[in-house]
């Protein structure tokens, strides 16, 4: 196991909180980049992936490009242009909402279903790394602290 000094070449740090902020922005980095690496076969960015996953919870149900930018991981990302590129791909559509000719309703297809399936085998196999490295029981400690570091 290599320490978060060993990984950036940096012997101290000012505070143990300096060290968990610099250590949770590398190892969000690492997971991201790892993530990445699943999806790129399948064309996928991992902020599609994200939308992609959103749709498939919702169950057939559609949903608003601000309930997808509330939903969203990386709130940072354009949800229309994620959305554009997602339908010019076949795996999603806009539709005009029948209540409110204003709004767009955004569904995933067949096609869509199917390869949000494929990514989540794909990202699957980084997650069953994961627990190789931790216990369930470590698991379940850092995702507390996590949601405690957020207040």
């Amino acid at each position: 196991m290599q320490s978060i000094e060993e990984a950036i070449q940096q012997a101290n740090f000012k505070s143990p909180a300096h060290r968990v902020q610099v250590n949770v922005i590398f190892t969000g980095a690492w997971i991201n980049h790892r993530t990445v690496r699943e999806l790129k076969p399948l064309g996928l960015s991992l902020q599609q992936f994200n939308i992609l996953r959103i749709l498939r919870g919702r169950a057939g149900k559609p949903a608003t490009i601000k309930l997808l930018t509330e939903r969203m991981i990386d709130k940072m990302s354009n949800a229309s242009r994620l959305v554009d590129k997602l339908k010019d791909k076949g795996l999603v559509e806009r539709q005009e909402c029948p209540a409110d000719r204003r709004r767009v309703d955004i569904v995933i297809t067949p096609k869509g279903d199917d390869m949000v399936a494929r990514a989540s085998t794909f990202v699957d196999n980084f997650t069953r790394e994961i627990e190789e490295n931790l216990s369930m029981e470590e698991a379940i400690t850092l995702s507390h602290l996590l949601d405690k570091l957020r207040g």
